[in-house]
C-alpha cells in the first residue's frame, strides 16, 4: 500500500522537520498549560514588577536626598565664602589689574580652607568645588572675573546681580581619567557680596561637580538591580517549591483517576497529610466507591438484559415455528374461507414475517452484546452486492414512487468483506432512504481508492432535525413515531448496521439537513486490518456548505453531521455501540 511503501522508504526531510516541529509545539503547549509553571511565572513577573516600581521609587528618594544634602552644604559653603569675601574686599582696588590680583587671592583663600577667615565648616560636607568671583559694579567687564566664569549660567548671573542668593543645575566640562574633556552634571550656587563702607559689590559662585553623587546613584542602581534579580529568583524558587507541594496531592488524585478510568475500580487515594488534603482524599475515595458500585450495578443490569434478550429470542423460536406452520396452512386454504377470514390469515402471515425478522435482529443484537459476532470474509466485487440490494428494494420503491439512481464505477471494486453483513448494511440504508424520501429520488454511490471503498445513500426527503443525527443509530428510534414504515423495518436496522461497519473496521456516518434530505456513508477497508484515515466519498452532498455547529456548545445549528474520527454521544449510550463507534452528532 501507499502508506506502507512510504514508511519503508523513509519520510522526506521536509516531512520529518514538520513532524519534529509539531512534536515540539505539542510539548510546548502542554508545558504552557502547567499550573506549576503558571504559578512560578506569575510570581516572578509580579515580584519583578513590584521590585522595579520599588527600585524606581527608592532611586528617586535617594537622588532627591543626595541633592538636598548637596544644596544645603553648598549654601553653607557660599555663606562661608561671603564672610571671607567681606573681610578681604574692604577697600577694594579700583585699578583693574590690582583688583584682579586681589580677587585671585580671594579665590585662592575660598578654595583653600586653611587660609580662609573662617574655615570651621568650609569643604566639610559639600565636597570639591571651583570658586568664581566677579565684580558687580556698573561697567565691570566679565574679563575681571576670576575662575571659570563660563561655567556659570547667564540666568544665574542675572539672579545674583539682582541681589539674590540663587542655585542652578547645569553641566560643565571637566577632565576625565583618560585626560580628555567630558561633560559632568554640576550644581552652581551664587550670592552677592556688598563691601561695607563702599558701593562695591561682587558675585561669588561656587561650582560643585556632582560626580560623586552620580557614582553613588550608579552604585545604588546596580545594587537594586542585582538584589532585585536575586530576590526574584529566590521568590521563583520558593513559588516552585510551594506549587510542587500543593500540586502533589492533585497529581496523586489525577493518577488515581487515570487508573479508575482504565478499569481499576479498587484504586484509592491515600488519606494523609493536612486536614484539607485528607478531606479531599476522603471525598475522592467516596466518589470512587460510589462510581464502582454504580458501574457494578450497571454491568449486572446489562448482563441480565443481554441474557434476557438472548433467552427470550431463543425461547420464542419454537412457538414461532409452530405458529408459522399453522399460519401457512391457513394461508394456503384462504380461498375456501369467507372474505374476512381470508384477509385475517393474510394479515397474520404478514405480521409473522415481520415478527420473524424482528426475532432475527434480536438474536443478532444478542450476539453483538455477547461479543460473539464474527466476520465471514470473502473477496467479492462490491458492485454486485450493491446492485442486489438495489434490485431487492426496487418493488417497495416503485410502490411509493421513489426512483433509485445508482452511480457505480465501470471497473470492478474488489474487497475482502463479509458479503452478508455488507448487503445487510446497504439494504438497511436503502430501506431507510425509501421510507423518508417523500417520493423523491434516492441516490446510491460507490467509489474506491487503493485502500478503502465507500457507499453513500442519499435521499431528498424530510432530512434530519437538529439533534437527530445523534439518535439515528439507537435501537428502535424513530424520527416521527406516528410515521408508518413502508419497508416493514424492525427499528434495529441502523443499530445493527453500525455494528456491522465497526466489525469490518469501518465507519458508518450520517449527515442531514431539515427539509433537504439525509445522507449515510459507509466506509470500509478493502483489506482487513487496514486502519482508515479517509473516505473516497464526501460525507456531505456536493454543493452543500459546512455550516454545522458543535452540539456541545449549546448553539443553534442548521446541519447535523457525524464527522470522521468523532464518536457519537448516542452511540456511546447505545448497548450496541462500543468505544470506536462512528455515527451520530458531533
Amino acid at each position: 500500500m501507499a502508506t506502507e511503501s512510504a514508511e519503508a522508504g523513509g519520510s522526506p526531510p521536509s516531512e520529518q522537520r514538520h513532524r519534529r516541529w509539531k512534536s515540539s509545539w505539542r510539548r510546548l503547549s502542554h508545558t504552557s498549560r502547567s499550573l506549576r509553571l503558571r504559578v512560578v511565572v506569575m510570581t516572578v513577573v509580579l515580584s519583578t514588577l513590584v521590585m522595579m516600581l520599588l527600585g524606581v521609587f527608592l532611586q528617586w528618594q535617594i537622588r532627591d536626598g543626595l541633592l538636598a544634602n548637596k544644596e544645603t552644604s553648598a549654601i553653607a559653603e557660599v555663606e562661608n565664602a561671603m564672610i571671607t569675601a567681606r573681610s578681604q574686599l574692604v577697600g577694594a582696588e579700583t585699578n583693574p589689574t590690582k583688583l584682579r590680583t586681589q580677587l585671585a587671592r580671594l579665590v585662592q583663600d575660598i578654595g583653600n580652607p586653611a587660609r580662609a577667615a573662617d574655615s570651621s565648616t568650609q569643604g566639610s560636607t559639600a565636597g570639591v568645588f571651583d570658586p568664581v568671583v566677579t565684580p558687580l559694579r556698573p561697567g565691570a567687564a566679565a574679563v575681571s572675573a576670576v575662575g571659570p566664569i563660563d561655567d556659570v549660567p547667564l540666568s544665574l548671573r542675572d539672579d545674583v546681580g539682582a541681589g539674590n542668593l540663587a542655585k542652578q543645575y547645569t553641566t560643565v566640562l571637566r577632565k576625565n581619567a583618560a585626560g580628555g574633556l567630558t561633560r559632568v552634571p554640576a550644581l552652581v550656587v551664587g550670592a552677592p557680596v556688598v563691601v561695607q563702607g563702599s558701593s562695591d559689590a561682587f558675585g561669588i559662585y561656587l561650582i560643585f561637580p556632582l560626580t560623586t553623587e552620580e557614582n553613588t546613584l550608579a552604585v545604588v542602581q546596580q545594587t537594586l538591580l542585582l538584589g532585585g534579580a536575586a530576590l526574584a529568583l529566590a521568590l521563583g524558587l520558593i513559588a516552585f517549591l510551594v506549587a510542587t507541594a500543593v500540586l502533589r496531592p492533585i497529581r496523586r488524585a489525577s493518577a488515581v483517576a487515570a487508573k479508575l478510568a482504565g478499569g481499576d475500580l479498587t484504586e484509592r487515594m491515600p488519606v494523609r497529610g493536612a486536614a484539607e488534603l485528607t478531606s479531599m482524599a476522603d471525598s475522592f475515595n467516596g466518589m470512587a466507591e460510589a462510581i464502582r458500585i454504580q458501574i457494578r450495578q450497571l454491568e449486572e443490569f446489562g448482563t441480565l438484559q443481554r441474557r434476557f434478550t438472548s433467552d427470550v429470542s431463543h425461547e420464542l423460536r419454537t412457538p414461532l415455528t409452530t405458529v408459522r406452520m399453522a399460519a401457512d396452512t391457513l394461508h394456503a386454504e384462504r380461498d375456501e374461507f369467507p372474505p374476512h377470514l381470508a384477509r385475517a390469515s393474510e394479515l397474520m402471515v404478514d405480521e409473522l414475517d415481520r415478527f420473524e425478522s424482528l426475532l432475527s435482529d434480536l438474536l443478532e443484537v444478542s450476539r453483538y452484546d455477547a461479543g460473539m459476532a464474527e466476520l465471514q470474509l470473502d473477496t467479492v466485487d462490491v458492485r454486485t452486492c450493491v446492485m442486489d440490494c438495489v434490485v431487492a428494494a426496487g418493488p417497495v420503491a416503485a410502490t411509493t414512487g421513489v426512483r433509485i439512481i445508482t452511480d457505480l464505477p465501470d471497473e470492478e471494486v474488489v474487497a475482502q468483506v463479509d458479503p452478508t453483513r455488507l448487503e445487510r448494511i446497504v439494504r438497511n440504508l436503502l430501506n431507510n432512504a425509501v421510507d423518508h424520501a417523500e417520493g423523491g429520488p434516492v441516490e446510491v454511490e460507490l467509489a474506491a481508492d487503493d485502500d478503502a471503498l465507500a457507499i453513500a445513500v442519499t435521499d431528498h426527503g424530510v432530512g434530519l432535525k437538529p439533534g437527530e443525527a445523534g439518535l439515528v443509530f439507537n435501537r428502535f428510534w424513530r424520527a416521527d413515531p406516528s410515521r408508518q414504515r413502508r419497508t416493514g423495518g424492525t427499528g434495529l436496522g441502523l443499530a445493527i448496521s453500525l455494528e456491522d461497519a465497526r466489525l469490518h473496521g469501518g465507519w458508518l456516518q450520517a449527515w442531514g439537513n431539515p427539509g433537504q434530505g439525509a445522507r449515510f456513508r459507509l466506509t470500509v477497508p478493502r483489506q482487513q486490518g487496514f486502519v482508515l484515515t479517509a473516505s473516497p466519498l464526501p460525507l456531505r452532498p456536493v454543493g452543500e456548505d459546512d455550516d454545522s455547529v458543535d452540539t456541545d456548545s449549546g448553539s443553534t445549528f442548521h446541519r447535523i453531521l457525524t464527522d470522521d474520527g468523532m464518536r457519537a454521544g448516542s452511540a456511546m449510550g447505545s448497548p450496541l455501540a462500543g468505544p470506536g463507534s462512528q455515527g451520530g452528532a458531533i
